[in-house]
């Protein structure tokens, strides 16, 4: 008797994501966390739904989606999804028929005889199968394809394990820009992403597997493991190999290791936001610091969010109550006292201290960068948003898309615990910088 195949929950909302409005949809992540399988799933579901529509599965090489696709997640899709329908495979030409007259095209896009095979067809689906490997050229030849009419909307699927962000994957689905004029996309709804990790399925997955992967290099760990991509700036003061980790803070856990540090600091870098769906500001950065005795910083939470001057003041507020930290330092450069002014309107006693960003921010990150290359900061747990826009600083500036608030926050909370009045461990001498301890 066959057992009934249940997705898992990421998987029913990749669903969801793949049924809905948008035309244009990546699913992104670590290795062998489903996303093929929805991918295909979703393919059959569509050709079954409209007869005689015509939908394409493509790869950059040909030997290689067979080999994936063809030949193994296929044949599981129908066998554990679609038991009673039947198929047909014609070996040569590549091409699934399903009675109602349907077809299921597999391609490479390696071979110029292929691609001129392609350019002569029509399709409802066209599905981009590890497309961290296919041109932007090649992609944009398929939409031309992304014509045949039928009852079915139009759609792109794609997958990939994350590339860098360079790719021309990270400038589509997440800066929302077209990758060669560099403007913004004309229709951003029709595109849509999300991330499929393989710890959402683990019931498919070994133990042995899982641990492989925990045990990678960070950055292969973030691409094949977490789904994430990877920064590609020249001259970046932080590498990720450079993030030395301890265990993430838990509410049971935060009292013991706040007691382990010699003082504790909630950063600030402010913008202009007005509120929660203000999304043409900057978020707040909002970044809990320590130091230990051993003169070791610690970044203990990273509390950035896009709110309301008096919602980002009473999140702050909180984390140093909850952290017992000894003081808020803020920026003072943005609005200048009315940055103390905010947090004082939430609490009249706060212990606040402004600080001023005389120098631009790859020189003011730099000296705290370097605490990075001799191992003297710890992060307790996986702070992406923080790590990525730090990975985004080069010693010529910043390179990110946006403004670095996170980052900036956690420079001005290290800068103020391990170089301005550190008990001479750190600091700035008549030759330059000094690590000495």
């Amino acid at each position: 008797m066959t057992t009934p195949f249940r997705l898992n929950d990421s998987q029913r909302e990749a669903v969801r994501l793949l049924g809905g409005p948008a035309r244009h949809i990546l699913l992104r992540g670590g290795s062998r966390s489903g996303k093929t399988f929805v991918l295909v799933r979703a393919v059959v579901i569509r050709a079954l739904k409209a007869p005689d529509s015509r939908h394409g599965i493509f790869r950059h090489r040909l030997t290689a989606l067979k080999a994936s696709v063809l030949r193994d997640t296929f044949p599981k899709v129908m066998r554990m999804c679609f038991p009673q329908v039947g198929w047909k495979l014609d070996r040569q030409d590549c091409v699934v028929t399903f009675p109602n007259g349907s077809t299921i095209f597999f391609g490479g896009l390696d071979d110029e005889q292929r691609t001129e095979k392609i350019l002569g067809l029509e399709f409802a689906t066209v599905y981009l199968n590890e497309a961290s490997q296919i041109s932007y050229g090649a992609r944009n030849m398929l939409l031309t394809r992304l014509a045949q009419k039928t009852g079915l909307a139009v759609k792109e699927y794609i997958d990939a394990n994350p590339p860098s962000m360079g790719h021309w994957l990270y400038a589509l689905f997440e800066s929302g820009i077209e990758p060669k004029s560099g403007e913004p996309l004309a229709d951003r709804s029709l595109y849509a992403t999300m991330i499929l990790n393989p710890q959402a399925n683990r019931d498919n997955l070994s133990e042995d597997y899982l641990a492989s992967l925990e045990a990678l290099p960070e950055r292969e760990k973030r691409r094949f493991l977490y789904g994430e991509y990877q920064s590609v700036v020249e001259g970046a003061l932080w590498r990720l190999e450079l993030f030395q980790r301890e265990a993430a803070i838990t509410a049971q856990s935060r009292a013991d290791v706040a007691a382990r540090m010699r003082r504790i600091l909630v950063s600030v870098d402010p913008s202009g936001a007005a509120g929660p769906e203000d999304y043409r500001s900057d978020e707040i950065g909002i970044v809990v610091c320590g130091i230990d005795a051993a003169g070791v910083g610690h970044v203990l939470e990273d509390l950035s969010a896009r709110d309301s001057p008096a919602g980002w003041a009473a999140r702050a507020l909180r984390a140093f109550d909850e952290w017992g930290a000894e003081r808020i330092v803020a920026e003072r450069n943005f609005g200048g006292a009315l940055v103390e002014g905010t947090i004082r309107s939430v609490r009249a006693h706060a212990s606040v201290k402004l600080v001023t960003a005389a120098r631009g921010k790859a020189a003011r990150a730099e000296p705290v960068a370097a605490f990075y290359e001799v191992g003297r900061v710890v992060h307790h747990g996986r702070f992406t948003a923080l790590e990525d826009q730090l990975c985004h600083f080069s010693v010529s500036g910043y390179r990110g898309p946006r403004s670095p608030d996170r980052a900036d926050a956690m420079v001005w909370g290290l800068s103020e615990l391990m170089l301005a009045g550190s008990g001479g461990m750190t600091g700035w001498g008549p030759s330059g910088f000094s690590l000495a301890r």
